[in-house]
């Protein structure tokens, strides 16, 4: 899969941009601050319907403006496609794909695969349990529609399960319907996640080797649940049982919503005992490992989308990741830096076409293109 073409209207610092993309590498060039990772982030909303900051929708137009547009052209499984969104006006949003209007945003997700690698993944090791879940929700989403419905609905049963906690309620029944529709989605969801942490555990054992190098430490990736450690126990079970003190908490505190995954470097916790180079290419490898994942369950190559990555990293893992995003298993790469010595070196390894911008307060200047 490839974007071809992107126009954009007033996203964050971007008055206005047009961009005719190489097939292979595209490279972003300036200061922190000046719209780089703003430009990632339009893609990953194409992508995904909602910035990978967590802005909110009315934050994400640029200040000042009552609206903001954007229009894609990809090529993907051998044709054309073309997306546009809207915001603003006074209308809801508009997600539409040759020419026609989602109904519902989730149906979008997956069909247009994206993969980011930022600073922001430390949170991956250092962050709360809701961090490790929201990576691997969106790695399944991307590639089971099933998985992302049931993930919908058993938010919803857990809010109505909550409010009837925080009501006080003593009707059993109520409580009953609310937790056997829980337990329908949370088999499922419990279920792809287990499968899909064995399956990222091997591959994101490789990734940090290559990157680390052959002193590598030993990797673990392991799903946490109360389900998965109780043989024979279902959701509704752990539902009836914590139900009186769940009561007083006002919460429900058990089920996939507080489920987690251990991350380990030579069997000790990462968070714990790994320097920041370590945790950062712990981070990266597991962003890699999920692009191969996706390639693996997709049938497509998914945007990869680089954001200041080497930052606290040494010069020989600079050059490990390097030479391996420079493989064939990747596609269509977005890197943005400061150091423009970084991109030189991506371009050495790299000797298909590219493209460069210099971008400076939202404007983006095509500096280099090699075709």
């Amino acid at each position: 899969m490839q974007l071809k073409t992107l126009s954009i209207t007033n996203f964050k610092n971007i008055e206005n941009a047009r961009f005719v993309f190489s097939d292979k590498l595209n490279c972003l060039l300036g200061n922190n601050g000046m719209g780089k990772s703003n430009l990632l982030d339009a893609i990953y909303y194409l992508s995904f319907c909602k910035s990978f900051t967590g802005a909110p929708d009315q934050l994400i137009t640029r200040r000042g403006e009552t609206f903001m547009h954007a229009q894609a052209r990809y090529l993907r499984r051998g044709a054309d496609e073309e997306l546009n969104v809207s915001l603003g006006g006074g209308r809801r949003k508009s997600f539409k794909r040759s020419g026609k209007e989602y109904q519902r945003l989730s149906a979008h997700i997956g069909l247009f695969p994206a993969v980011l690698v930022s600073p922001a993944d430390m949170e991956l090791v250092n962050g709360a349990g809701e961090e490790r879940r929201k990576f691997l929700d969106m790695i399944i989403s991307q590639g089971d529609s099933r998985y992302l419905d049931s993930l919908i609905r058993y938010n919803h049963n857990l809010q109505q399960r909550n409010r009837l906690l925080r009501d006080q309620c003593i009707d059993n029944t109520l409580f009953l319907a609310v937790e056997t529709a829980m337990d329908a989605s949370a088999r499922y969801i419990t279920l792809k996640r287990r499968q899909t942490i064995d399956r990222l555990s091997g591959i994101h054992r490789r990734y940090y080797a290559a990157i680390a190098g052959k002193d590598a430490e030993d990797t673990g990736l392991e799903y946490v649940s109360a389900l998965e450690g109780e043989q024979d126990t279902s959701m509704l079970d752990l539902l009836e049982r914590n139900r009186q003190r769940d009561s007083i908490m006002r919460f429900t505190t058990a089920g996939p919503h507080r489920d987690d995954i251990s991350l380990t470097l030579s069997s000790m916790p990462v968070r714990r005992t790994a320097s920041q180079g370590q945790q950062k290419t712990f981070t990266i490898a597991l962003r890699l490992a999920q692009y191969e994942f996706l390639c693996e369950w997709t049938g497509l190559k998914p945007l990869l989308l680089l954001d200041d990555i080497f930052d606290k990293l040494d010069a020989s893992r600079v050059e490990a990741i390097i030479s391996v995003v420079a493989q064939d298993t990747f596609g269509q790469i977005f890197i943005t830096d400061t150091n423009r010595k970084h991109l030189d070196e991506i371009l050495g390894h790299i000797p298909a076409e590219h493209a460069l911008w210099t971008v400076r307060d939202g404007v983006f200047t095509p500096s280099e293109t090699n075709s």
